[in-house]
């Protein structure tokens, strides 16, 4: 049961009044919201008397932490009623123990807040005092908030104990921040990760305090304040508790939203459906009207985010809008713009929203911000996809009554079949004229990424590039990278290789190159190393090619309509196309879905 005073709400005051967060704080592990599986875990260990010397308690703020602290220091102190009983994980609450640790008088159980006392000395005389025994209660236990906060000193004197603590103390530690806390610490430590409030569970909850409280609140209005909790009980119930003093009695959806700042739900799909369309004055006369009433842009971007998110929900899963708890507006008007609307539409408009949001929270003005993310959204939804743009092309060509012209492929480079990617505004338009180059990445190739059986070469190398290329293949991978990236050619020929090394290139190098030749060639090689001179390295070589093969494919007649179709589109790589092996090399134009998703270059 929760902790409560016996005054009401009603009549003359007996008692000072307590906000919702402590009035209602459980008293038991049967009270604790959301927490099943450290529920199940500590009473078990309880009925099977198998009692931690220490836990680590780690979660969200108002999560529940020190609530739970608190009732474990009442499960191991509860004598029951009649004082004859023992630990248990169903403290009975009016015992001395009880009473006293819900009152925070017990002398036994300290509680110490780590983020004021972070130094060495303090975790000292905590030290020093625990050797003692319980002054009344069963157990001394030490409860530490933030526990993060300690210093490493404080830590490592806390270690010896923590590790072999007199029979009479527990230790129980509570942390928004685990990754802090040093895994000497966490290894000797019972580790209990508290999880998120489902909104649900947390509107369910609202809606029986509500009800105690003698309070009329509306579902939506609940289930805004359970959003806007994220997850944190102590949060909600803030929030409860405020909207409560903003009324007379009656809570409903508008009053919260109002008191958060947040946009009303049926104007953000009203936003939300201009934007889409490309009704730009619509849209700005919203956003307008939200910030006169009080609506913060950042919030307003997070509820279109959320929007976006459930309509993505809906199109990949239909069923998702049927879920009980959707408000029937919401189901009717996101059924209705998920049909209309295309999954790269969506997720062009998250991308989109998501880096706007960064841009609010740090423009001078959020509300200009907001707006000129809006219109780089509606310019978006605009512009015609890639099949539409190709589309029109062709059929320019075709109504024109001239036959289309051939179209020219850039001059030939010394690689295979390979196709020119153009990205504008989260759309690629891959070419595939018919040529290609290195890339400009450097890519180690399979045979390379293990060591291989010795593979004896049917011709010895006659170049450089050929020598790296067989080191490939015999599956030397970290000798191969070293080879393209950090070395110098000065000098080849049959049998003899003189080379340049960069500052961090391997020193044993030239001795393994040499050995691996050997070993695979019909020659005997020996590999020298010069202090200057030397061309430059593979890659650097694979990086000017690849950008000249780029400028190339830009001076593509088709290439240079797609880009003037797409203001600020950049040519960004050239890739093989995906053809079987015995189709005919392609200079047709076609869409490349795999990045459709993909951010305005």
């Amino acid at each position: 049961m929760p902790e409560q005073d016996t005054s009401t709400n009603h009549g003359p005051q007996t008692a000072p009044y307590r906000v919702l967060a402590r009035k209602y704080r459980p008293a038991n592990f049967d009270a604790l919201v959301g927490q099943e599986a450290l529920v199940r875990t500590l009473t078990n260990a309880f009925n099977s008397g198998r009692l931690a010397q220490a836990y680590m308690l780690s979660g969200v703020r108002g999560i529940g932490k020190t609530t739970t602290a608190r009732i474990i220091a009442r499960a191991l102190n509860c004598v029951g009623p009649d004082g004859g009983g023992g630990p248990t994980p169903n403290p009975c609450g009016v015992c001395e123990h009880c009473r006293a640790i819900a009152e925070d008088r017990h002398v036994d159980v300290l509680e110490m807040d780590a983020a004021s006392r972070t130094g060495v000395d303090d975790i000292r005389e905590l030290i020093e005092s625990a050797r003692y025994r319980p002054t009344s209660a069963r157990f001394k236990v030490y409860i530490i908030d933030e526990v993060h906060m300690l210093s490493k000193n404080a830590f490592n004197a806390l270690l010896k104990t923590l590790e072999e603590p007199p029979e009479h103390v527990r230790f129980i530690f509570a942390t928004t921040e685990i990754r802090k806390v040093p895994v000497t610490v966490l290894s000797r430590c019972q580790r209990f990760d508290l999880r998120r409030v489902d909104a649900e569970v947390l509107r369910t909850h609202f809606a029986n305090i509500a009800h105690q409280e003698n309070v009329t609140a509306a579902e939506d209005a609940l289930q805004v304040i359970a959003r806007a909790a994220d997850g944190s009980v102590r949060d909600g119930l803030s929030l409860l508790d405020q909207a409560i003093a903003h009324t007379s009695g009656t809570i409903d959806a508008g009053t919260v939203r109002e008191m958060l700042g947040l946009a009303d739900r049926t104007v953000v799909f009203d936003l939300y459906d201009a934007v889409m369309r490309g009704d730009a004055p619509t849209a700005l006369g919203l956003i307008s009207d939200l910030y006169t009433v009080g609506g913060d842009p950042a919030l307003v971007f997070e509820d279109l985010l959320d929007l976006t998110h459930w309509l993505t929900r809906i199109k990949i899963a239909p069923e998702a809008a049927d879920a009980p708890g959707i408000p029937e507006a919401e189901r009717i008007r996101g059924k209705d713009m998920a049909g209309r609307l295309s999954m790269s539409g969506i997720t062009r408009a998250w991308q989109m929203l998501l880096k706007g949001l960064g841009e609010i929270r740090v423009a001078p003005s959020p509300l200009q911000a907001a707006e000129m993310v809006l219109v780089r959204l509606i310019h978006a939804s605009s512009l015609p996809t890639p099949e539409e743009a190709l589309k029109v092309l062709q059929g320019e060509r075709s109504t024109s009554g001239e036959a289309p012209p051939p179209r020219p492929s850039p001059p030939a480079a010394p690689a295979g079949p390979s196709s020119a990617a153009v990205s504008s505004r989260g759309q690629t338009l891959a070419h595939q004229p018919g040529t290609a180059g290195p890339s400009a990445a450097l890519r180690v190739p399979e045979t390379a990424l293990g060591p291989q059986d010795p593979v004896p070469a049917k011709n010895d190398p006659a170049s450089f590039r050929e020598v790296v290329e067989l080191i490939a293949a015999v599956g030397h991978g970290d000798l191969y990278a070293n080879l393209k990236t950090l070395v110098h050619l000065v000098h080849f020929e049959p049998g003899k290789i003189e080379l340049r090394l960069d500052a961090l290139a391997p020193s044993e190098l030239p001795q393994s190159l040499t050995r691996l030749l050997n070993e695979h060639t019909q020659r005997r090689w020996m590999v020298s190393v010069a202090r200057h001179g030397g061309e430059a390295t593979l890659e650097q070589q694979d990086r000017i090619a690849h950008a000249k093969e780029l400028a190339e494919v830009a001076k593509h007649p088709l290439i240079r309509e797609i880009m003037e179709i797409f203001p600020g589109a950049t040519i960004e790589d050239v890739r093989a196309p995906s053809a079987s092996p015995d189709a005919e090399p392609s200079s047709e134009t076609n869409i490349d879905p795999r990045n459709d998703n993909e951010d305005a270059s």
